[in-house]
């Protein structure tokens, strides 16, 4: 059995994981905000982290120092963060994701390929909605479906990404990756990439039901990762894509 560690146990991500360790994994314990995130890593097998992206230099080093896998779920990510995810996974195996939802990652494969099928004059639009006590906008899960667009259009989202239009002259640019946040509510998460051409129009998107779909797919994210190399990886990854 494979004991699962979870930083950030307190969290709703955190909760809604423990309660879903069943025969297939064991519950190694969990620690929040001031815990001791060392003696965890040394008790488990993979950790899964939920925390915040403040905690996520010491909680690396934890997982570095005790050889352990760590499946990172914490967004709101920058650029130092994931300059930090690499430096470690030349130790440990590490997987980042934005969002663990299989259906999420499976999407953005989709997004990619049309992406990469469709020119320029299609208009990609990305729309999310979630609660309204999430902090970030764009959601980390809006990002990684714009980044696949990007990838299908061999180009990168900082070079094409628009956001937050207002006022009276928001005209799209030619190859704008746009995006839209709402906010409100109990929505767990809503997200849609619409690719709009003159007389057309293609929608695919993907609706959060539950919290679950988040926590069973870093579940399966961390059984997949236990034994695995040191390296970077992805729900892509556990998927095979």
């Amino acid at each position: 059995m494979t004991d699962i560690g979870i930083i950030g146990s307190e969290g709703r991500m955190g909760r809604t994981i423990a309660a879903l360790l069943d025969g297939s994994a064991g519950h190694a314990g969990g620690v929040d905000a001031g815990g001791d995130v060392a003696a965890l890593a040394g008790a488990s097998d993979v950790l899964v982290d939920f925390s915040t992206p403040g905690a996520l230099a010491a909680n690396l080093a934890a997982a570095r120092a005790a050889g352990t896998p760590i499946v990172v779920g914490t967004t709101g990510l920058g650029e130092k963060h994931h300059a930090l995810i690499d430096e470690a996974a030349q130790d440990i195996a590490i997987l980042q994701a934005a969002n663990t939802s299989l259906g999420v990652n499976l999407l953005a494969h989709l997004v990619r390929d049309a992406a990469a099928r469709l020119g320029t004059e299609w208009d990609i639009e990305i729309v999310e909605m979630h609660h309204r006590h999430k902090i970030d906008a764009p959601s980390g899960t809006a990002l990684l479906l714009g980044e696949a667009a990007a990838a299908g259009r061999e180009t990168t989202l900082g070079e094409v990404a628009e956001e937050g239009r207002a006022g009276l002259d928001c005209t799209r640019t030619e190859g704008a990756i746009g995006f839209a946040s709402l906010r409100g509510g109990s929505v767990a998460g809503d997200h849609q990439v619409v690719f709009a051409a003159e007389g057309e129009r293609i929608e695919l998107g993907h609706r959060a039901e539950s919290r679950e779909i988040f926590a069973r797919g870093a579940i399966r994210a961390a059984l997949w990762l236990a034994g695995k190399p040191a390296g970077r990886y992805a729900m892509a990854d556990v998927l095979g894509l």
